[in-house]
């Protein structure tokens, strides 16, 4: 399996060479309780960190969800560990993304119907099945200086990355073929 140092599309310029910056996975559940642990302990699994609990921004009445209330979980990935669950997440949809899931910004997000299509997991009737959503964040070096807290600063239009560079790094570095 490659390092997360190795999967990057080279271009003319060392500043504009792309690379994953992160990728975050993210199970709603929709209701608290024993539901929101099995998907906490299935995503601690899968991924290998901790979950952290989402809570409801409003209350929705027909749902029975009330504001504060958790009603999901995810996890943030970087560096090896984010490479690593994103090829098992893209061999889960047999490397096929929809050019509808890249947006202006650079960003990839595509969902996953069962976490049994992981390779490598198995049913457990005790877990249930569950669907998650994987969003894949590309970055070209100095982006930080946009995100920092000291001495934060804007940061130029060629320094973001395109929806036609995200598409052209998944179908290039990561062999995934975008419908």
């Amino acid at each position: 399996m490659p390092g997360w140092k190795e999967l990057v599309l080279v271009k003319e310029h060392p500043m504009q060479r792309i690379f994953i910056e992160k990728v975050v996975v993210n199970i709603g559940v929709g209701t608290g309780g024993e539901r929101l642990e099995k998907a906490a302990d299935l995503l601690k699994e899968l991924t290998g960190a901790e979950p952290s609990r989402r809570r409801a921004k409003r209350s929705i009445k027909d749902f029975g969800i009330r504001k504060g209330e958790p009603i999901g979980v995810m996890v943030t990935l970087r560096r090896d560990q984010a490479v690593n669950f994103l090829m098992r997440a893209l061999q889960a949809v047999n490397n096929r993304v929809k050019r509808a899931s890249f947006d202006d910004r650079g960003n990839v997000c595509f969902g996953i119907k069962e976490h049994i299509l992981l390779p490598g997991v198995k049913y457990d009737p005790a877990v249930g099945i569950w669907g998650m959503d994987v969003c894949v964040k590309l970055a070209k070096p100095g982006l930080r200086v946009q995100l920092r807290r000291r001495r934060r600063s804007k940061v130029g239009k060629k320094q973001l990355v395109t929806k036609e560079e995200a598409i052209e790094f998944f179908q290039k570095v990561l062999g995934v073929h975008v419908d």
